[in-house]
């Protein structure tokens, strides 16, 4: 992801026919239709991506978001912008993260969500003590390797904005909720339509 200010500012008739359209649960069918509508997607030239969501899978927010990455480094010729509209909570806002800054819009009114991943688990200790040692830390690395890449993920999402990593580890825990304008103040995005 680059900081540098794109060369054309965009303007909202830039973003009237979004080359991708997602809505819904962040899951296995909304990657499916991603994958649709991006290898139909124009090959060069502004595409456009909106999305509007209450959330879902993180990995496969990150697996779209690997995709974005991935088309934006080897087709320079395609710059790729996110249009968050309405409602961009949890995994859309971990998709969003991918978008370098100056490619992240949002329309009036929408808001974003940004918060800890969840892990709902049982632990079970039962057997001779070594065994029982090597459960509970395959455990405990499960959920240090989860807070890593969480952790990725809010550090995508401050890169180049006015909030810094300590704010967002402070504010996710409770679900931080911003409205477009106050996103945009805080230079999580580049512009609202």
């Amino acid at each position: 992801m680059t900081d540098t200010p794109p060369a054309n500012p965009l303007s909202p008739g830039d973003f009237l026919h979004p080359a991708m359209l997602l809505y819904g649960p962040v899951d296995e069918t909304m990657y499916a239709n991603f994958r649709q509508q991006l290898a139909k997607a124009p090959t060069d030239g502004l595409c456009v991506v909106e999305l509007s969501t209450l959330g879902g899978d993180p990995e496969v927010a990150r697996m779209m978001g690997e995709d974005i990455r991935f088309h934006s480094d080897t087709e320079p010729q395609r710059r790729f912008v996110f249009l968050g509209k309405a409602a961009i909570y949890s995994a859309g806002t971990t998709f969003m993260s991918f978008f370098a800054r100056e490619n992240r819009f949002l329309t009036r009114g929408t808001r974003l969500m940004i918060h800890e991943r969840n892990m709902d688990s049982t632990l079970t200790i039962s057997g001779p003590l070594t065994t029982c040692v090597a459960g509970v830390e395959a455990k405990l690395n499960e959920l240090r390797a989860s807070i890593a890449i969480q952790n990725e993920g809010f550090e995508n999402l401050v890169r180049g904005s006015k909030v810094t990593m300590d704010e967002v580890l402070q504010r996710a825990p409770s679900n931080w909720y911003l409205e477009a304008h106050e996103a945009l103040e805080l230079g999580l995005v580049e512009a609202v339509m």
